[in-house]
């Protein structure tokens, strides 16, 4: 008998892996994205040429929060420019549909990919963030920018995203992926089952 789709190892499985940068929360005004990365592992490695980013149109209008991080603030002119979600869509979708889908902390992928699809229902997702928390609990944080320095990952997201640095979409969408690299080949985790993740990830 054929394995179900969630039954099968997470190293075999191809796993697109996203990113969201946003304008941060100011009062008045909604959170939203303001960049998109995306990469997708194939066999438990990053495919380099599945690397994808964009800019998201955001109203030249609107403010931006201080905290927010990659400075969009300084982006402005070409931010309001850029695609809109809804004409991105058709290649996001492409990317997207019928894989398991990776982030870090990924209840903020969820929460903009359900804006951009409503009626669309993506996943299982795979959470880095709580697979981190399992696997290096000792870890002073678990922050993904932090984990990739910790685990010595650092010079192989730079070598995938030359001249990228965190906080930008694509850079952290690799370092993700990295990450989820490095948690398959770790002797504890190779038989971790695509279920087992999905379930963690939807625990909340």
């Amino acid at each position: 008998m054929r394995e179900s789709a969630g039954a099968r190892l997470l190293r075999e499985c191809e796993i697109a892996v996203l990113d969201y940068e946003t304008t941060g929360s100011v009062p008045g005004w909604t959170n939203e994205p303001w960049q998109i990365g995306m990469v997708v592992l194939r066999g438990g490695r990053v495919d380099p040429d599945s690397r994808f980013e964009s800019l998201l149109r955001v109203d030249p209008g609107r403010p931006f929060s201080p905290h927010a991080p990659g400075n969009p603030a300084r982006r402005r002119a070409e931010l309001a420019t850029a695609p809109t979600p809804e004409a991105l869509w058709p290649e996001a979708r492409r990317r997207l549909t019928g894989r398991p889908l990776g982030a870090h902390n990924a209840a903020t992928e969820r929460k903009f990919l359900r804006l951009m699809a409503p009626m669309h229902r993506f996943g299982p997702w795979i959470d880095t963030l709580r697979l981190a928390r399992k696997a290096w609990p000792d870890a002073p944080t678990h922050a993904l920018e932090d984990l990739t320095g910790l685990l010595g990952l650092l010079p192989r997201v730079e070598a995938l995203c030359p001249g990228r640095e965190a906080h930008d979409a694509l850079f952290d969408a690799v370092a993700c992926a990295v990450l989820l690299e490095r948690l398959m080949e770790d002797p504890a985790w190779k038989s971790l089952r695509l279920e087992e993740v999905a379930s963690e990830a939807s625990a909340r």
